[in-house]
């Protein structure tokens, strides 16, 4: 993906947040994908897996369903972020 934003190499600064909060609600990837498909997001495994890895970009939709999933609020997934740009 030549012509994507990258920040330190990655294509999302939140999937190792996303993974650290999914395995505190002690889910798999699987139980993730299947509980976001009964909100209507469709994300395989396997796109979770790439997601978590920041290889996959997250589309604000995906964002607030998987906070949805995971019971917390999304501002709580980009937190650490925001602190690092002021």
């Amino acid at each position: 993906m030549k012509n994507s934003v990258r920040y330190d190499n990655k294509l999302n600064i939140i999937g190792s947040v996303i993974r650290k909060y999914r395995e505190k609600s002690h889910l798999s990837q699987a139980e993730v994908s299947s509980k976001l498909l009964l909100l209507g997001i469709d994300i395989p495994k396997n796109s979770i897996q790439r997601l978590e890895c920041g290889d996959r970009i997250i589309k604000d939709y995906e964002l607030a369903g998987i906070s949805k999933v995971l019971g917390i609020s999304p501002n709580l997934l980009l937190e650490k972020f925001m602190k690092e740009l002021v």
